[in-house]
């Protein structure tokens, strides 16, 4: 069982973890760099724990220390108990709620190793916006997408947004960075996908003739919100396809696109299914 600490400092080196958690270019250099990530709110602290996440320490408000009892009682990571105010104070924003999970990072499978298992795959290009990657992997994970693929500017999956925003959904969809890009997506043509790159232009074939959900193993390829996927990666793919759109909207945000498109991908989106 966890220890529960009482702290009134917002200087406390024990929560520096958890300072100015809203300084993007900070985390960036730090979460990865100390190999933690931060968990917030009771659902993603359960997913992270669920998932084999290590605890390395958890901050909360009063009224969630019985809330997270359970958590705590099986927990061997200290607990620090601080009040709303002061939380606000360490993390520079308003933690409305009101628990926080300082988590020890894993090593990332292989791009071999999802390819191998896998036969719905998502590759992300320089989807470097927090929000919109966790919104992606929710996506991914709710349509039964097997895994994601990252360009090596993508954003980091684990960053304390993208997580929230994915409602804890990147500890349930395994993920891997291609090193070299878009080289290594021969690797993904070589196992047998078809890779189809997700672009308006209007000489790509509507998702629906494409049939995607009749090919054996598929790759969907989605880029950045408003650039899209660059001319290098669109001619490292086998087929362009397109959302149709009606009243002249030319685009979708790129997870509103790529939640369309994952469900194209699925048996369940075949006509009647």
């Amino acid at each position: 069982m966890a220890e529960l600490t009482e702290i009134d400092d917002p200087d406390d080196p024990r929560l520096g973890d958890y300072t100015a958690l809203t300084d993007v270019e900070l985390r960036r250099r730090l979460e990865p760099a100390e190999g933690l990530f931060i968990a917030e709110g009771e659902k993603v602290i359960r997913r992270a724990r669920q998932a084999g996440y290590p605890m390395r320490s958890m901050m909360l408000t009063p009224r969630w220390v019985e809330v997270m009892r359970d958590v705590i009682d099986g927990a061997t990571a200290p607990v620090y108990v601080v009040s709303p105010e002061l939380a606000e104070r360490v993390t520079g924003y308003h933690v409305h709620r009101g628990a926080l999970a300082a988590m020890e990072r894993r090593p990332l499978p292989s791009p071999d190793e999802l390819i191998a298992g896998a036969r719905r795959l998502a590759v992300l290009e320089g989807v470097n916006d927090h929000t919109n990657l966790g919104a992606v992997f929710r996506g991914a994970a709710a349509l039964g997408m097997d895994a994601v693929l990252l360009s090596p500017n993508c954003a980091d999956p684990l960053y304390r947004r993208a997580v929230k925003v994915s409602m804890g959904a990147v500890f349930s969809v395994p993920y891997a960075r291609l090193a070299s890009w878009p080289r290594d997506l021969q690797a993904v043509r070589d196992a047998g996908f078809a890779v189809l790159a997700l672009t308006p232009r209007e000489e790509a074939v509507p998702l629906a003739e494409a049939a995607p959900h009749r090919l054996d193993r598929c790759a969907l390829m989605l880029g950045a919100e408003g650039t899209g996927l660059t001319p290098r990666a669109l001619a490292a793919a086998d087929t362009w396809v397109r959302i149709p759109m009606a009243h002249e909207v030319d685009s979708l945000n790129v997870a509103a696109a790529a939640a369309v498109a994952f469900y194209a991908v699925s048996p369940a989106g075949a006509p009647g299914g």
